[in-house]
């Protein structure tokens, strides 16, 4: 290696649409709604001029619709990374927390208490997203050593990645903002990340 860094623009997808009710989506394949896609063409047009090499994204339509956004300056296609989706919050997927609250509030009250071990009823928890989407950020990461790339996931994806790649532990996760559209960028030297922007909004 040359010791070039490896540059990392990690997005969160866009809004999506019906954003407003504030529903967990996990796995559910919702799309962007038209303020989403601006906030992806205003990042599209910060990163214009950051010489990607390559688009990676979730493979939910979100993301994917996202990174076309992003890549199209670069003429660059994404390619879909199924391990990037977002976690699988179970039988809370399409639910409001007040609706969750009212349904089960023991295990919501858990949820809240033990944000960063407790396992969504019927899907994942967030040691279970790091061991699938770890890899996969490191693949990508290790075939583009010395590269930029962007990297369009999810807000629970991305802290998890962040938390993972920063040292921190998982408990900490919702202490890393990650709004819609919002822009973050890890660089890669020596074998040690380092943290060069934190969800960096894009200005509508």
């Amino acid at each position: 290696m040359d010791g070039r860094e490896t540059l990392i623009y990690l997005l969160r997808h866009g809004e999506v649409v019906h954003a407003d009710t504030r529903r967990f989506i996990g796995h559910l394949d919702v799309p962007l709604s038209t303020r989403g896609e601006r906030q992806c063409a205003v990042q599209a047009d910060r990163l214009e001029h950051a010489g990607l090499r390559a688009v990676y994204a979730s493979d939910l339509a979100r993301a994917r619709r996202s990174a076309e956004i992003i890549g199209a300056p670069h003429g660059l296609r994404p390619t879909t990374v199924r391990d990037l989706r977002e976690m699988d919050m179970g039988r809370w997927d399409g639910l409001t927390a007040e609706e969750i609250g009212a349904r089960e509030p023991a295990a919501f009250a858990d949820w809240m208490a033990r944000v960063g071990e407790f396992p969504f009823p019927g899907g994942e928890s967030v040691p279970d997203l790091v061991a699938r989407a770890g890899p996969a950020f490191d693949a990508i990461a290790a075939r583009h050593a010395g590269e930029a790339v962007a990297v369009v996931a999810h807000g629970g994806t991305n802290r998890a990645l962040l938390c993972r790649a920063l040292g921190l532990p998982l408990s900490r996760l919702l202490a890393l903002g990650q709004d819609y559209g919002a822009l973050t960028v890890l660089a890669r030297r020596a074998g040690r990340w380092a943290l060069r922007r934190l969800n960096e909004r894009p200005l509508l």
